[in-house]
């Protein structure tokens, strides 16, 4: 039997028990620990607990990717400053917007207002061999154009940022759903025994207002909760709490640890509550986590060469430290590695403040594009550049306002063809009128780089399968090498 069908068998017999008020979703662990011992610090654990394999076990097809790398840029980056040059725009600066571009469609804080036209506040460049258009304020990026696909016709559904962030990371504007991390863990499973397969780590900046980021956006929603994303800090304790107390050496701490995991199995044994086999992996992870996570953050072992690449010496909190972190959990089997930088909120200062941004993250993110590649990693890992919306090319004083309607992100690696550019939004960067991309799309074509049908991959909870896209969602199959 497969662990697909052993899954569902397992629903229908709690679903008849009466223990669906738990949530469904967060059924898939119990029915599925199969017996292996796994070594500790301090010595072999008494508990069999397995990594989990992936609900998708065999893969739909043959994949492209192993792992993504998500570059989250929080708080809207405006395309028209970074990656869609708008010519026109330009010639209508200080012009009222055509009412016809705007008539009926939502604004955020420009509502009511009179809505003028601000030219690209930086030029852009033809890069590399393939001429792709990039503003001066990335100039380590531009380097890498050919590597790069610059899709310049996302669009989305939400105009304010916590439903926008959630919509970009769920598939859904309500919280609760399971982050798209967490889908491709529970999806795939992951190569790595010592870390989590989902891990988050966070950076903010000097300019803009750096939005609040919640947990939830890395959230397992209706999934096991032991596919929820793990917050990494590059600063201080990279994981709060999971060092021993003083004078508690690996041994005493794995004797604990087994000690727990006997007692919650007697229980689970007991009432088979999936929480309590969710809790003996959680522990289990976090018991192997006080070895592989103080190796990880070590950074000394790096060269000097790889260090200044990045632009850090590590242990800084930036998002160059984090890419270079990114690289090295790549390494290490994680599944999805999902950095977030809170600096791209600019409704005022836009010249200044995009330039100020842009700069704090182009070192890094060039970095990880070139380290990936060197050590043949780019060729299965997936990278993906983009924030939750655009921004408006009408002026909101000396910055820009909430856009939904047409917006820029980029990819690169895992089966993205390199130094093109898809899609295009209309001659004042408002509308995504050629190839629209919407934000179901974009998850569907990264699951179909890893080897997943977007359809296939769901879940029954309260009577109906959910999946990452919805009821909708297309591969977008004009940007796949």
């Amino acid at each position: 039997m497969t662990h697909f069908e052993r899954y569902h068998l397992g629903l229908t017999r709690r679903s008849f028990l009466g223990r669906a008020a738990t949530g469904i979703g967060t059924l898939a662990l119990a029915s599925l620990l199969n017996p292996k011992l796994l070594a500790g610090q301090g010595g072999a654990s008494k508990v069999a607990v397995e990594r989990w394999p992936g609900i998708v076990n065999p893969l739909h097809f043959a994949p492209k990717a192993k792992r993504v790398i998500y570059l989250y840029m929080a708080g809207g980056p405006s395309h028209l400053e970074t990656f869609d040059y708008k010519p026109k725009l330009a010639e209508m600066s200080g012009k009222p917007m055509p009412e016809s571009i705007t008539k009926g469609q939502p604004i955020a804080q420009l509502q009511g207002a009179k809505l003028t036209c601000l030219a690209p506040q930086h030029p852009f460049k033809k890069c590399g061999q393939s001429g792709l258009e990039i503003s001066d304020v990335f100039p380590k990026l531009s380097e890498l154009a050919d590597e790069m696909c610059i899709i310049r016709s996302m669009h989305t559904e939400a105009i304010n940022h916590d439903p926008a962030h959630t919509f970009m990371n769920t598939g859904a504007t309500i919280s609760g759903r399971p982050s798209m991390g967490s889908w491709l863990w529970y999806g795939l499973g992951s190569e790595c025994d010592n870390l989590p397969g989902f891990v988050v780590l966070i950076s903010s900046g000097k300019a803009g207002q750096s939005q609040p980021i919640a947990a939830r956006q890395w959230h397992s929603g209706f999934l096991p909760s032991s596919f929820q994303g793990v917050n990494f800090r590059s600063k201080g304790d990279p994981v709060l709490y999971v060092g021993n107390p003083a004078g508690v050496d690996g041994g005493r701490q794995r004797d604990v640890v087994d000690a727990v995991h006997a007692l919650n199995k007697l229980e689970n044994d007991s009432v088979d509550d999936p929480e309590i086999a969710t809790r003996i992996q959680q522990y289990e992870m976090a018991f192997r986590m006080q070895t592989s996570v103080p190796d990880l953050m070590d950074l000394s072992k790096e060269p000097k060469t790889t260090l200044d690449m990045y632009g850090t010496t590590g242990g800084d909190g930036s998002f160059s430290a984090n890419c270079l972190l990114a690289r090295r959990l790549a390494e290490r089997g994680v599944r999805f590695i999902q950095l977030y930088h809170r600096d791209w909120d600019h409704h005022g200062r836009v010249t200044n403040d995009v330039a100020v941004t842009a700069k704090e993250v182009d070192q890094g993110a060039a970095a990880l594009l070139r380290d990936l590649k060197q050590r043949d990693l780019l060729k299965d890992t997936l990278v993906i550049w983009g924030g939750e919306f655009g921004r408006t090319p009408m002026a909101q004083g000396d910055g820009r306002d909430h856009h939904i309607k047409g917006f820029s992100i980029w990819m690169a690696g895992g089966g993205i063809k390199g130094g093109i550019t898809y899609g295009a939004t209309d001659e004042f960067g408002y509308h995504a009128e050629q190839d629209p991309v919407p934000v179901h799309d974009m998850h569907a074509t990264m699951l179909h780089l890893l080897g997943i049908d977007h359809e296939k991959l769901t879940i029954l909870y309260q009577g109906r399968q959910f999946r990452l896209t919805d009821v909708s969602g297309q591969v977008v199959k004009g940007i796949l090498a």
